[in-house]
């Protein structure tokens, strides 16, 4: 029996989606339950899983964009993993398999290309006039460029065996290798490109600025290196730097609440709670997954849900309300290196805080030079809604909790 596969909606609003890859090729045997392909919509990635156990059949392409609730293969149920055997005991083939692997071979040919290592009108020429064959295409849909059989002429085992055209022109000409020219495009996924309209908007329809600051944070590395074995003990997590400074931002909102506002309209909405969001990367680009009520966890209960959303998002489970609907945003740039950058406004919101890579750097505490592990925080905020003092403000009231955590416990 024939079994359809639909694409079951990853949220309300979210109307299309793209088959990101297929993690099964055409033909295979699944199980029920088995991951089979990654879906892209403009707000997440899911993973669709098989709802029956059988032979599939693939309907849909990697990249194509396609409604909710299409189907995108389907799975003959009455096959059985027996089926993948290519031959019988008796040695003669197994018809089932023959036919299972003739389909398999012509899906896979419709999906190549009529162009594919066909050579363009330039690189025919070039081609004969060298005399070489067997030039791998890179170009669009597989097609031979000029530049693919100019690489190829400067691979070794080809410039032996090019003719040269006479002595005198085979001992002026010098051949230079320049590298690598190659040139390879790949179509953006919903979830880049949803990012990169929604990053040019910011620019265009907010009025960003970004304040800066920097952070001593001594007394957050001494208290982690005294109680981070005993924390992780007590609570079964690990105690990071982000729960400090999601903590600090929530506390610090309290005094300043018009960086946890929203613009609508001509209206300025204020929020009594404080949802983090926390910026995500993952290897198909950046998340937000939101921390709810903030204000109100305690740094063992923030680590917990960092990390549960973290995994959820790096393997793709997350759901689209777990990343909508967040007040105030969090990103680590520092992660990977970065000791100051200007982070751009997660939308509505009317802020982000950028924390940064922690460096020893000599500082005067007291009179005295000393080094001590410091970083660089910025704020980026609408000034639309936010004024410089209160940006300010607030920034340094980050800082003094958490050069001082001991006041994000006391609340003081």
């Amino acid at each position: 029996m024939i079994k359809e596969i639909k694409v079951p909606s990853p949220g309300e609003s979210v109307t299309e989606v793209s088959i990101d890859s297929w993690l099964v090729k055409d033909g295979d045997y699944v199980k029920v339950d088995q991951a089979i392909a990654e879906i892209a919509s403009d707000k997440t990635m899911l993973t669709l899983y098989s709802e029956f156990s059988g032979t599939i059949k693939i309907l849909v392409n990697p990249g194509e964009v396609i409604a909710v609730g299409t189907v995108v293969c389907s799975i003959d149920t009455s096959a059985t993993s027996s089926t993948s055997k290519i031959e019988t005991t008796t040695g003669a083939k197994d018809e089932t398999t023959t036919v299972t692997n003739i389909e398999a071979k012509s899906s896979s040919a419709s999906h190549e290309h009529y162009a594919k290592n066909i050579p363009s009108a330039s690189a025919q020429k070039l081609m004969e006039e060298k005399g070489i064959k067997d030039v791998e295409g890179t170009g669009k849909d597989g097609r031979i460029t000029k530049t693919d059989v100019l690489n190829k002429l400067q691979t070794p085992e080809t410039s032996s065996k090019v003719p040269a055209t006479s002595e005198k022109s085979s001992s002026s000409i010098t051949t230079v290798n320049y590298g690598s020219r190659n040139v390879r495009r790949e179509k953006m996924s919903m979830l880049r490109k949803k990012l990169a309209e929604r990053l040019v908007s910011v620019k265009n329809e907010t009025a960003m600025l970004t304040t800066f600051n920097e952070v001593d944070l001594s007394a957050i590395v001494a208290l982690r290196a005294k109680y981070k074995d005993k924390f992780k003990e007590t609570h079964g997590v690990g105690l990071g730097f982000m729960s400090f400074f999601a903590k600090a931002c929530a506390e610090a909102i309290k005094a300043y609440p018009v960086i946890n506002a929203q613009i609508d309209n001509d209206e300025i909405v204020y929020f009594d709670y404080v949802d983090m969001g926390i910026a995500v990367s993952t290897e198909r680009g950046l998340v937000v997954p939101v921390v709810r009520n903030c204000e109100s966890l305690s740094l063992a209960q923030i680590e917990k849900e960092i990390l549960d959303l973290a995994t959820k998002a790096r393997n793709s489970k997350l759901k689209v309300e777990e990343m909508m609907n967040g007040t105030f945003t969090i990103t680590n740039g520092g992660v990977f290196g970065s000791l100051m950058s200007t982070p751009i406004i997660n939308p509505p919101q009317s802020a982000i805080l950028g924390m940064h890579a922690i460096k020893d750097r000599p500082i005067v505490v007291d009179g005295k030079v000393e080094v001590r592990p410091m970083m660089y925080i910025a704020l980026s905020y609408d000034h639309r809604i936010i004024d410089g003092k209160e940006s300010v403000s607030f920034l340094v009231r980050v800082k003094e909790l958490l050069e001082d955590p001991s006041r994000l416990l006391l609340e003081i």
